[in-house]
């Protein structure tokens, strides 16, 4: 009989069915040529790109990119890092496990919308050290600074985990920029959000086989409260999408050499929902491991989120009230470490009333 604790079992109305894969048709495939060979690019190319990005946004806050810049041999270096890591004994693991005070390092008992993932997590800042608030509390003004864990096996890990930081980091930003080239704004209208005092970060994954995969969940469904996340996944797949209008879920399978990329919460509150973050989910399986390394472009503890003004005007009022995004990413981070008793922190929660 298959069995898993009931802290990994989802409600009904939210449990997979392995039975039953729809696989998504349609989600764009862009090729980021033009941007690795700027001088060698029309401006007409790069508002084509602009103009693909935009497109997806609108239509489904997915897409897959390829010729993206990130080479192939450190994209597969830091695979194989990964994979030694996650195979350490459990007590070697924990060594550089996070706790509430310094979330960074290893997991492997993380709640999404208080249901537990079936999942093993390592989490490193793209700055080290990165600052952000010491509580989750408004008017708490204490900060804190959050230094990486690395472990002493495999040595390489840090060394190439912190390459591959650079080049994705990277990419995250020619991404924002095609993003805003295509709501009409400045190429580098949204950069200043994301200055040297940024807390994107990088999330190692490793989902084991799942002895029930009809009633658990990798990751149980949620929208990223980012701006952007960069998705690099292995063959296996399980990462599925809720279609917009059907609101059925959708399987994205890999694609060899792409990233996934889809909007986060940042971006749809800027855009005044303009651009919609998607829910999103990830299926396990009983036989095969899976692996995949989100990247989340996350701005600087003290900025303020709220619609753009180029959004907002008498006909079209501002939809969300303002918030401070490192009280918001300090309020997640703790719904993320441990059961509550009320549904975690989402943007729905700063929704104008009327």
């Amino acid at each position: 009989m298959d069995v898993v604790d009931v802290a990994f079992i989802q409600p009904i109305e939210h449990r997979p069915e392995p039975n039953v894969i729809v696989e998504a048709r349609g989600i764009p495939l862009i090729d980021l040529s033009p941007l690795l060979h700027p001088n060698d690019s029309t401006e007409a190319q790069r508002n084509e790109l602009a103009t693909k990005v935009g497109n997806a946004c609108r239509e489904w806050g997915f897409f897959h990119v390829i010729n993206h810049g990130v080479p192939f041999d450190l994209q597969h270096r830091v695979e194989v890092a990964v994979k030694k890591f996650f195979g350490l004994a459990s007590e070697e693991k924990r060594k550089v496990q996070r706790d509430e005070v310094n979330p960074l390092g290893y997991y492997d008992t993380e709640y999404t919308k208080n249901i537990r993932d079936w999942k093993e997590v390592f989490d490193f800042m793209v700055k080290d050290p990165t600052v952000i608030p010491a509580s989750h509390e408004l008017h708490d003004n204490e900060l804190q600074e959050l230094r990486n864990k690395w472990p002493d096996y495999p040595i390489e890990l840090s060394e190439v985990c912190r390459e591959y930081a650079i080049a994705v980091e990277n990419l995250s930003i020619k991404l924002l920029e095609l993003v805003a080239l295509s709501l009409g704004l400045p190429k580098k209208r949204l950069n200043g959000y994301f200055n040297h005092n940024n807390t994107s970060f990088i999330r190692l994954k490793h989902y084991p086989p799942c002895p029930a995969p009809h009633l658990a969940l990798g990751v149980g469904r949620h929208k990223d409260g980012g701006a952007l996340t960069i998705l690099a996944q292995d063959d296996v797949g399980g990462l599925e999408v809720k279609r917009k209008i059907q609101g059925d879920w959708v399987r994205v399978n890999p694609i060899q050499g792409s990233f996934v990329i889809n909007v986060g919460d940042i971006i749809q509150v800027w855009t005044n929902d303009k651009y919609e973050s998607p829910e999103h989910r990830v299926m396990v399986n009983s036989k095969k491991d899976r692996f995949s390394i989100p990247f989340s472009l996350n701005p600087a503890h003290d900025v303020m989120i709220k619609p753009l003004d180029e959004f907002v005007n008498t006909e079209n009022p501002s939809k969300y009230k303002e918030y401070n995004w490192g009280k918001f990413l300090k309020t997640r981070r703790l719904s993320n470490f441990k059961k509550l008793d009320a549904e975690n922190l989402q943007i729905h929660h700063f929704k104008q009333s009327g």
